[in-house]
């Protein structure tokens, strides 16, 4: 359902509450008009018109819009306004977080005396209910991505490296692995799930070539490691390199053999669980989440 039609439920005494579903983009005109048991409206954020006399000669006390950007209703001085003038000068209109300020300046909307900002008695869903996305991590030519779907959220990282930086012996090995951890955040909105990834970079030859003023020139292959539960998502590596998972004891817990894309290796580990990922014969130590 895309719409409600005019006058779809005009004088329906028996309804007493209505959460308008959210593919709903418009309301017709007298559309739940006269409906003297209506209490509470709940509008989604996908609604873009109001009809006049929508919700005409309601006493309705609660109404809650989660649309982010209001548009113009016709006001309370008007013969034809969209809601009764008891509902403009008594219901209390909730309004996502933020947004306060645009329905205060927004012809119609401006007309409630009471507004703010929040869910409503109901709990219902605005934005500062609402989480962003979990981010996406990505490699490509030297550069790491973060992707999230809600639109205009900021991408939080961290990167922190495995390579040894004091100590005292005679070499040090290093390993060049790298631990990402993302999170997108929005203000109004719950910060999302943090992603992680570990990225590595696989020797073709492990040892060192065309040393020249101290500077060795090493081919070398980034390979991209991303957990999901007891999942293993590994890209990057070459098709048909053998990679094996090992728990911190040593058991074997999966195997798969690497595709031109993702390879994905299901294991018994759990979350919070170190698994050894094996890529040919480089080792890297990953923390499942």
């Amino acid at each position: 359902m895309t719409s409600i039609g005019s006058w779809a439920f005009s004088y329906c005494s028996g309804l007493t509450s209505v959460t308008i579903p959210n593919s709903v983009t418009s309301i017709g005109s007298g559309a739940f008009s006269y409906c003297s048991g209506l209490t509470s409206v709940t509008i989604p954020n996908s609604v873009t018109s109001i009809g006049d006399r929508a919700f005409e000669d309601i006493d309705m006390p609660i109404v809650v819009s989660l649309i982010e950007n209001p548009f113009v209703i016709t006001g309370k001085q008007s013969d034809n306004r969209t809601f009764s003038q008891n509902t403009f000068n008594n219901a209390t209109l909730y309004v996502p977080v933020g947004t306060i300020e645009k329905y205060k300046s927004t012809e119609g909307w401006k007309d409630f005396l009471f507004i703010e900002e929040g869910s409503g008695p109901n709990g219902s869903d605005t934005p500062s209910e609402k989480q962003c996305a979990k981010p996406t991590i990505s490699y490509k030519n030297g550069k790491l991505s973060f992707n999230c779907e809600t639109d205009g959220a900021t991408c939080q990282y961290s990167i922190t490296d495995d390579d040894i930086k004091s100590g005292s012996s005679s070499e040090v090995q290093l390993g060049v692995t790298y631990n990402i951890s993302v999170y997108a955040t929005k203000a109004g909105y719950q910060d999302s799930e943090t992603a992680t990834a570990t990225l590595c970079w696989i020797d073709v030859k492990p040892k060192t070539e065309g040393i020249t003023d101290n500077v060795a020139n090493v081919r070398a292959k980034a390979v991209m490691i991303q957990s999901n539960g007891g999942e293993l998502n590994i890209s990057g590596a070459d098709e048909g390199t053998a990679i094996s998972v090992f728990d911190a004891s040593g058991k074997m817990v999966g195997s798969a053999k690497a595709s031109a894309g993702t390879t994905v290796i299901s294991t018994s580990l759990s979350n919070g669980e170190i698994g050894i990922v094996k890529i040919g014969d480089k080792s890297v130590k990953v923390l499942m989440k």
